[in-house]
């Protein structure tokens, strides 16, 4: 199976000037932990809801003011949609991540998440792994 058969084809976005308070607010708007921050169609970071709390929130800094920019995760790592799933958990095991945006092109296409490879893996002893990776102390 492909990345692009079980990816979110569309997922919510914000541009590198939004805020904090306007990524948190999408967020709990989709039901989601993670946003692609995207510039021109361009993938520039990736900014999750504990990059809000540690990164803006636990250092005081205003979540009004504070672009997403400041506190997002830049360069992140990414995955071509006509790669194989089973690359997806790989890539996610080794770098130790839930979330990965997929890209064709230099463009965002989508993004993938651990729950969406365990739904589409028969019998999801191969995703426990890749979790397990996941969540290991660093």
């Amino acid at each position: 199976m492909k990345v692009q058969d079980v990816m979110t084809k569309k997922p919510a976005t914000l541009a590198s000037g939004s805020s904090c308070v306007d990524a948190a607010k999408l967020m709990e708007r989709e039901d989601c932990g993670s946003l692609p921050i995207v510039d021109g169609g361009k993938l520039v970071g990736i900014v999750t809801d504990r990059d809000i709390v540690v990164r803006c929130l636990a250092r005081d800094r205003d979540p009004k003011t504070t672009r997403v920019s400041e506190v997002m995760t830049t360069d992140p790592v990414t995955i071509a949609p006509s790669e194989d799933a089973v690359r997806a958990e790989k890539i996610m095991a080794e770098h130790q991540v839930r979330r990965l945006p997929v890209v064709d092109d230099g463009k965002l296409a989508g993004i993938v998440v651990i729950g969406q490879l365990a739904r589409n893996e028969k019998d999801g002893e191969r995703v426990g792994d890749t979790l397990k990776e996941i969540s290991k102390p660093s």
